[in-house]
Order: C-alpha cells, then structure tokens, then sequence
C-alpha cells in the first residue's frame, strides 16, 4: 500500500470557448491599462519620430548625397536629383517604432508579475494562456497604432512611397508579424526579469539593432565586419521587403528571409514565454 502524498489540487480543463473569452477578457484589461496611462504609448511614438526628424533634418543632406554616391543602392543615381534621403529613411525609423514597442510590453508583463497578479491569475479558475495571449494581442494593437502615427509624420515631412494598396497590405502584414514576434520576445523577458527597471533595459538593444542595420545608411558603406553584421542581422533584410514594398526598390530574396526570421523569433518568444510563465507557476 502506498502512503498517500500531498498534491495540488487538479485543474479542470478549460474549453476552448472559455478560454477565447478569457483572452479576450484579459486584452480588455490591458487596453483599458493603455488608455488610463497613455505615458508608454506615447514613448513609444516619441522615439522613432525624434530619430525620423534628426536624421532627416540635422543629417538628412550629408547622408543623402553620400547614399546618392553609390551605385548598388536603387534609385540613387537615377532621375533627376536622385533619391531623396527621407524616402531611404522612413522603412527603418517605421520598423524602429515596431522595436519600440517591445519596451511598453516587457515591463508590462514584469510589472504584473512583480505586484503579485500573475500570482493571484494562477489560482483563479481561467485560462493559463489567458494572461499571455491578453498582453500580446494588446501589445501588437498598441504598436500597430504607434506605427500608424510614425507613417503619419514620414508622410509629412516628405516621404512619398509608390506602393500600391497590394503592396501596403503587404506592408501591413510584414510590421504585423515582425510585431507579434518581437512582443512574444518581450513578453518572455518581462517573465524573466527580476525587476521592472531591467524589464525595461534588456529589450533597448533591439531598439537600436535597425541603426546597425540598413535604416540609416546602406550597409555597403560600412567597414567590413560592420557590414557583415548589418548584412545578416534579422532586421535588415525585413527594412529592405518594407523599403521595396513602399518604394519599389527591389526586394529580391530578402522578402523570403524576412518571413524566416519573424516566424522564428515568433516561435522562440513564445515557447519561452509559455516556458517560463509555467517555470513560475511550478514554483
């Protein structure tokens, strides 16, 4: 005969309905967070567009008339003027307001993991991937609305992009997952982080991963290993599908490697999300 040993009470299983509902539930608690405390969404739109005017305005006509110099850059040393800088700007600083994102999102998930609430989700009869899915799905709207604001002020100050209404939805998909993917991430390093100070230090270099990409100047001028790097990081080949999508540059294999790369990261944010929010409960 066995002894009989303590045990946490078993978990009924909850319907998908139920958990749908659930979700939905907790995104209307974060979107109501973002409407009460606008400060972050507003950071968040601040950022990319102090950079769009700094660059355009203050470096815009150096960096111009050293891009229009090259010759592997599309448009550059063609038509009368050449390309103009805020054109060859505006992809990267819209991708920059989809990294900003991330800051917003990782000390929201530390934040209600510090103050206990994720704590007192645990023992409520809801859906464990309830308060994910909540903080994600609201996360990516709020971004969504923060890029939309970051298109507005490109438009303008001067950036006129050719695409057509294929190409934005096009382009509307791309920022759509590059969102998701790099909000799973964050999600998982707010469940990580033992602070919301370091929840919000840990994401900053994905803020300026684009700046070592090819947002500010083509990666052909750089010096040989920076260029490796700018040339294989994540970011610049998903800035080369949304410039050519919106400018008609050519996009060549850089649209099939940016989907490569927001799927993967979609996939690593969310099995270590889901593997530490679970690491927290066993606890």
């Amino acid at each position: 005969m066995t002894t009989p040993t303590l045990a946490q009470p078993a978990r009924s299983r909850i319907p998908l309905s139920h958990a749908a509902r659930d979700s939905v539930t907790m995104l209307r608690r974060n979107l109501k967070h973002a409407l009460r405390y606008p400060s972050m969404t507003v950071s968040v739109i601040a950022m990319p567009v102090m950079m769009l005017l700094l660059f355009d305005y203050a470096f815009g006509g150096t960096l111009g008339s050293g891009i229009n110099g090259l010759h592997d850059v599309p448009g550059a040393s063609g038509g009368a003027g050449g390309l103009k800088y805020i054109d060859y700007l505006a992809p990267g600083i819209i991708l920059m307001a989809a990294t900003s994102g991330a800051l917003a999102t990782a000390v929201g998930v530390c934040s209600d993991k510090t103050e206990g609430i994720v704590n007192r989700f645990r023992t409520m009869a809801i859906s464990r991937a309830s308060f994910l899915t909540g903080h994600v799905v609201g996360s990516v709207l709020q971004t969504l609305v923060s890029i939309v604001a970051v298109i507005g002020v490109a438009l303008a100050v001067g950036f006129r992009p050719t695409a057509d209404p294929l190409a934005w939805l096009a382009t509307a998909g791309l920022l759509t997952l590059v969102t998701l993917a790099l909000t799973w991430l964050s999600a998982a390093i707010g469940l990580v982080a033992a602070t919301v100070e370091s929840a919000s230090n840990i994401p900053l270099p994905m803020q300026f991963l684009p700046f070592l990409g090819s947002a500010i100047v083509p990666p052909s001028s750089m010096p040989g290993p920076l260029r490796w790097f700018a040339e294989y990081q994540p970011f610049t080949p998903v800035i080369e599908t949304l410039r050519g999508l919106l400018t008609g540059a050519p996009i060549g294999d850089h649209g099939v490697v940016a989907l490569a790369w927001c799927l993967g990261l979609t996939l690593l944010g969310y099995l270590w999300a889901r593997r530490a929010f679970n690491r927290g409960a066993a606890v």
